[in-house]
């Protein structure tokens, strides 16, 4: 019996309960609707309680509790069919349980688990309120509830269908990003291919040639077959250098990239993200470790700020590149959370400083200086080891 009612209950891939877990909530989330149901017991003390009434109460609200959980954890395909029965049962009571009426409710708002167009959900709310107005009339109910049923079903209707297409119109706009994204992706991969192909295929076939013609002039002429050797050895170091330096670029982020990036994050959280323009021109290696340093700021922001505004500048002065992200949530986070120790030993390795100021209640300031000239002939002298091959002294010494 318990295994027969775990099935009964366990949500449909379709269902409301199972659309509510996707979106990272409880699939019983939906049970807080259930408040509602309090006008079963309220609606007799306009009038009176009565044994009939305790009787009924007693029959008909599990059977409402049973129906009500079927509408969310059933297919949408045949959920409507438990909201009919609700507006049935409803119908049913109501010449001896005006309670009722809170079922037949409940039938009309669940009926747009159905997927329909909003011109057909109406259409279907005023032939079942039509049903039940004259049925309220020829059992002489009190004219507040001829007049108040229909105009809550109409308003709470259209507002959970209005929910539910806003809700659609979300998930239509997340899997269109995440096409962009797989796009993007599979553009990357065949870029990266094409560029490894034309990087790699010829210098690996002059290689092999060359190494199979010092094998041929070995016992020939030793003295031509060493020259062809270190000719294969310099070809193999230049490959060396430009395969290192296509992934550096591969692996490079770029700043502009990941301000649209944290655009699209922040703004699927309700923060509106503000920048300006960027500097030209800036080092490889600075460009990358703030792009980094943004990225982990903006996620923070996404996750713990609870902010509803946010700001990035980047701006040069003097010598000295200038990164501030200010938000205007909640604040109070320390000197060692939320990845600021990984943010601040970025910065260190550039030469640079992170200021953080964050009152609580007065939102988050992140102030990030960074040297550029002071790093610039590092970054040529590394630039310049890695073109022209030359081992760095830690892999030399391992090989």
């Amino acid at each position: 019996m318990r295994q027969l009612i775990r099935a009964w209950f366990t949500p449909a891939p379709d269902s409301l309960a199972a659309h509510s877990a996707r979106k990272g909530k409880s699939p019983w989330i939906d049970a807080v609707h259930l408040l509602w149901s309090i006008w079963v017991f309220i609606t007799p003390v306009f009038d009176r309680f009565t044994l009939r009434w305790v009787l009924l109460t007693a029959i008909s609200y599990p059977i409402f509790l049973v129906l009500y959980a079927l509408c969310c954890v059933t297919s949408r395909r045949v959920s409507y069919r438990y909201s009919l029965l609700l507006v049935l049962m409803a119908y049913l009571l109501m010449p001896w349980y005006p309670s009722g009426l809170t079922y037949f409710m409940y039938g009309c708002v669940m009926l747009c688990t159905r997927r329909m167009s909003l011109r057909a959900y109406m259409g279907v709310l005023a032939a079942l309120n039509s049903v039940v107005l004259v049925e309220a009339w020829l059992l002489h109910y009190p004219w507040q509830a001829v007049v108040w049923m229909p105009l809550c079903s109409f308003i709470v209707g259209i507002a959970v269908n209005a929910e539910r297409m806003s809700e659609e119109k979300d998930v239509e706009l997340r899997l269109s990003h995440d096409e962009v994204r797989r796009l993007a992706a599979t553009a990357e991969r065949e870029r990266i291919g094409r560029d490894l192909h034309d990087l790699l295929g010829h210098t690996l076939s002059l290689i092999t040639l060359k190494l199979e013609l010092s094998r041929k002039l070995f016992d020939r002429d030793g003295e031509a077959a060493r020259r062809e050797l270190e000719e294969a050895e310099r070809v193999a170091r230049h490959a060396l250098a430009e395969v290192r330096a296509a992934v550096t670029g591969i692996r490079a982020t770029d700043l502009a990239a990941e301000l649209a990036a944290a655009k699209l994050l922040l703004e699927s959280s309700d923060v509106m993200l503000e920048y300006g323009s960027l500097p030209a021109s800036l080092p490889v290696p600075i460009e990358r470790c703030l792009a980094l340093v943004l990225r982990e700021a903006v996620t923070n922001i996404a996750r713990h700020a609870r902010a509803n505004r946010a700001s990035v500048t980047i701006e040069v002065v003097g010598d000295t590149l200038q990164l501030r992200v200010e938000d205007n949530g909640r604040g109070g986070i320390g000197e060692h959370g939320n990845g600021l120790c990984g943010m601040r030993e970025r910065v260190h390795a550039l030469g640079g400083v992170l200021q953080v100021e964050s009152p609580t209640g007065q939102g988050t300031r992140l102030r990030i200086s960074v040297p550029l000239r002071a790093r610039t002939k590092l970054f040529e002298l590394a630039d310049a080891a890695a073109s022209s091959g030359e081992w760095p002294v830690r892999e030399r010494q391992a090989t």
